[in-house]
């Protein structure tokens, strides 16, 4: 089978003929490249190259952030880049732009080819209805502008719900992605950080413009969100989103129990990274408590994040090992 096969597989409840797909859904985190250069990995490999390299099944993202790259950015991080609604009109040239729709495009065309052949799977990353306020605003003030400016917290979304659709008119003609996934992170380790009310109220009727012209073309949607978004299935199921990413373990999530409640809710992640380093008994521990899920349909087992720089490269590869024993033994029958 091919890595599109499997993984379009998956997302449809389907068990692939040979095993589920390998995925690290997110490219590396640079200290671990690092590290794993310093011990032998070839320098220089692009996405593609180094998850061709492992042995993975190739997961490509097309990016069609809101923030254009000449978007002035805060002093600091998690800081501010607007205050007001005037600050915010002062930015709109650097906001929602052809340009980065055209960068978009060209990304698809170049990856196009070996999309339609079944070499890669694609994922269409758009930003979300609480991160992309967050990234104006500054993480606390956009807390607080949940109260104290609503009618801006309300115009941003709308603006970029119409920039989500654009993108979807001028893409989805020329490649639909396997997957879209909305960058968020609107949970940390004790649950949401925003109420159910504040969530139907500033993010629900955006995803409502924007996931329905998304599914005509019969592509799943997903959301990227750390934390423990256990609470939040619910809403995500109302706002029409049909699963998450990347369900870290050591927040809480517990994708069994999710699997139990809402067995019809799309996962990929899930694996526990705080494992890796550990040695071969607690990785293959951790794949023998998912396999259940990796069986159920729906589940795309993967790092609950990026590889952390603590886990050697030869302590990857024994990962990769277990990785494809389990992905095989997933697909059989039981």
């Amino acid at each position: 089978m091919t890595p599109r096969e499997r993984f379009h597989d998956v997302l449809h409840f389907r068990r692939p003929a040979d095993r589920l797909p390998m995925v690290e859904w997110a490219p590396w985190w640079d200290q671990t490249t690092a590290r794993w250069e310093e011990e032998g990995l070839p320098a220089g490999m692009d996405l593609e190259t180094s998850q061709r390299f492992f042995g993975l099944d190739p997961l490509l993202v097309v990016s069609a952030g809101a923030r254009s790259a000449t978007c002035p950015g805060p002093s600091s991080h998690g800081g501010a880049i607007i205050t007001d609604e005037a600050s915010y009109e002062a930015i709109l040239p650097h906001l929602y732009t052809e340009a980065i729709i055209e960068g978009a495009l060209r990304a698809a065309r170049e990856i196009k080819a070996k999309h339609d052949r079944g070499e890669v799977a694609i994922r269409l990353w758009l930003d979300g209805f609480f991160w992309f306020p967050r990234t104006l605003l500054g993480i606390e003030p956009h807390f607080f502008a949940f109260h104290d400016q609503p009618d801006l917290m309300r115009r941003i979304n709308s603006d970029l719900a119409d920039f989500n659709l654009r993108v979807i008119e001028a893409l989805f003609p020329v490649l639909v992605p396997d997957m879209v996934g909305f960058a968020e992170d609107m949970s940390y380790n004790h649950g949401p950080m925003l109420s159910r009310t504040a969530f139907e109220t500033f993010l629900m009727p955006y995803y409502r413009r924007v996931i329905p012209r998304i599914k005509e073309y019969g592509v799943r949607v997903l959301i990227d969100s750390d934390g423990d978004i256990s609470k939040m299935i619910p809403w995500m199921l109302d706002a029409g989103i049909e699963g998450v990413y990347p369900l870290e373990r050591q927040a809480g999530v517990d994708i069994l129990r999710i699997r139990c409640e809402y067995p019809e809710f799309l996962m990929m992640g899930g694996y526990d990274k705080m494992v890796m380093w550990k040695g071969e008994p607690a990785m293959r521990a951790e794949f023998e408590r998912i396999l259940p899920v990796m069986r159920s349909g729906g589940y795309i087992p993967s790092v609950d994040h990026q590889t952390p720089p603590e886990v050697s490269l030869d302590e990857y590869r024994g990962y990769l090992n277990l990785f494809e024993a389990y992905c095989r033994k997933a697909a059989m029958s039981d």
